[in-house]
């Protein structure tokens, strides 16, 4: 009883936060009695919807995940912002930062469009995109409404005469295939109908209009076309006018970025929620550099493990790991987490004294301090870090203090997490910590548990839609486990075979003309 005030959160004024609610347009998150967020919503006017859910008739009406929700509902907080262009991408990227377990919109990868042009290029051209790369390119975005945004470029291009084509140096050759410059969509750059200078010209006054400079001229103009136009009785040209001006003022519309970790108020403080673990935990600073492991286990035949990064209390995605099972055969979460473990942290010690072969004149150092100093010096390969997180109880933690041991990392701080009562366990130390549900600390140690317990399902989920297609084969009349294997050891996967013929399947070591073609057929008819 001595530790209850920390397993759930005091009641909040509820009525008092409802009466201070804006009418304003933002985005919203529910919590639940520990003080996790179990669902995000946006409203074009925040009193309005969230006091609905409060509402008895609401519940009434409402559909049984709605119900189980609002049930669930102890508090909640939220953010207002100037547009509802605005709360769209504010709720998709907190989202994707706290994957509440009551949205489904936004729970995976995907992103908003950015347009893209690569100015380097002889004859640039605009680009949609999802994901933003460091190519040399100029990208403008996000933009929330996908269908506005492209038809809007469509209008874009046709309007300066930029092309459309594909090939990266489009010459005469490829304009014998293109019809833009018949109907006036393009100014043919490919056979020297206008200058580079020129073209760039136009694709800079493009790119103006796509940061949002002089969009109200564009707007005033394209209403006064419209009203043109119909005042001219030419319905068509106003209504297709009108249909631009409404994809335009969407997509043009100005919207503050909201991205991933950074660029908005939220209750997440990386550097106040790391000093807090660092006291919490009694470390010797505050953790800037964590991995989490979680082991997902959907199936006994393929067990895989995830290891995520955080540096500086924020998603450091290009170091996160992902790893089969090799040596566990069946569901053995603690052997799992073992060897996950010492895969991990031998081969950073391998990398790191491969890297430096020299530093055996340090020997005296223990190998905490010489893998220390090796960063600081800035020859660390692979930087240890300063906290290991295992998802799971006592038994994860000792397979994990275990394998750290033998690999002579006997003081790297490593902790247990429990998810039941979001325990936090400490080798050596038989009772376990209970961090308030409101503090930082805690808060940091789940995001970055969700965070692996999320990449380690996915790269599950993806095996499996893998094993599922390769399946496919075991049901092909003729096709033994062996020539199972020839084909996919040749082909790479099912998708790949759907796209061969038979002449070429025939060309494999025991796969006969006969054969080959009853496989196509087969495939082409389970497509």
């Amino acid at each position: 009883m001595a530790h209850s005030e920390f397993l759930v959160m005091s009641a909040p004024d509820l009525k008092a936060k409802l009466r201070d609610l804006p009418h304003q347009p933002g985005v919203y998150l529910m919590k639940d009695r520990l003080g996790s967020i179990i669902y995000v919503g946006k409203a074009r006017d925040l009193k309005r919807r969230v006091s609905s859910y409060f509402m008895a008739s609401q519940k009434m009406r409402s559909n049984i995940k709605t119900r189980a929700l609002i049930d669930s509902i102890h508090d909640f907080e939220f953010h207002t912002v100037r547009n509802e262009e605005e709360s769209l991408l504010l709720e998709g990227k907190l989202i994707k930062d706290y994957r509440p377990r009551y949205n489904v919109a936004f729970r995976d990868d995907k992103r908003f469009f950015l347009v893209k042009i690569r100015l380097a290029d002889t004859w640039p051209r605009f680009r949609a995109t999802r994901m933003k790369k460091d190519d040399g390119s100029r990208y403008f975005g996000p933009f929330p409404h996908s269908s506005a945004l492209h038809s809007t470029l469509e209008w874009l291009n046709r309007s300066f005469g930029l092309r459309v084509c594909r090939p990266d140096d489009p010459t005469e050759a490829d304009y014998k295939h293109c019809n833009a410059d018949i109907i006036r969509n393009c100014s043919a750059p490919c056979i020297g109908r206008i200058n580079r200078e020129t073209y760039l010209a136009k694709i800079e006054e493009a790119c103006r209009i796509l940061e949002g400079k002089g969009r109200r001229e564009i707007l005033d103009t394209l209403r006064a076309e419209m009203t043109t136009a119909a005042e001219a009785l030419d319905f068509e040209k106003a209504a297709s006018l009108r249909d631009i001006l409404q994809n335009v003022e969407k997509t043009l519309s100005p919207t503050r970025q909201f991205a991933r970790g950074r660029g908005v108020q939220t209750t997440v403080k990386p550097v106040e929620d790391l000093a807090e673990l660092g006291e919490e935990l009694h470390l010797a600073g505050p953790p800037r550099v964590m991995e989490c492991f979680d082991i997902s286990n959907v199936s006994s035949n393929h067990i895989v493990a995830s290891m995520v990064r955080f540096t500086d209390g924020k998603p450091d995605n290009q170091n996160y790991r992902r790893y089969r099972i090799r040596t566990v055969e069946g569901q053995d979460d603690f052997a799992s987490m073992a060897e996950v473990i010492r895969r991990r942290y031998s081969r950073i010690l391998i990398e790191n004294r491969a890297a430096n072969p020299s530093d055996a004149e340090f020997s005296q150092e223990s190998l905490i301090d010489s893998q220390r100093r090796l960063a600081r010096e800035g020859k660390a390969k692979i930087v240890l870090p300063d906290l290991v997180i295992v998802d799971g109880g006592k038994g994860q933690l000792s397979m994990a203090v275990r394998e750290l041991k033998a690999l002579g990392l006997h003081d790297l701080p490593v902790v247990g997490l429990a998810k039941q009562h979001e325990e936090v366990f400490i080798p050596g130390r038989s009772e376990s910590i209970r961090i308030p549900h409101d503090r930082g600390a805690l808060k940091l140690l789940q995001r970055i548990r969700d965070e692996a317990h999320r990449f380690a399902n996915g790269y599950n989920a993806l095996l499996y839609r893998r094993r599922m297609k390769e399946s496919l084969l075991d049901d092909c009349p003729g096709v033994s486990e062996a020539k199972k294997k020839i084909l996919l050891e040749n082909f790479g996967s099912v998708a790949r075979l759907k796209k061969a013929n038979a002449g070429e399947l025939s060309k494999l070591p025991g796969i006969s003309q006969k054969l080959a073609t009853a496989v196509i057929e087969f495939l082409q008819r389970n497509d």
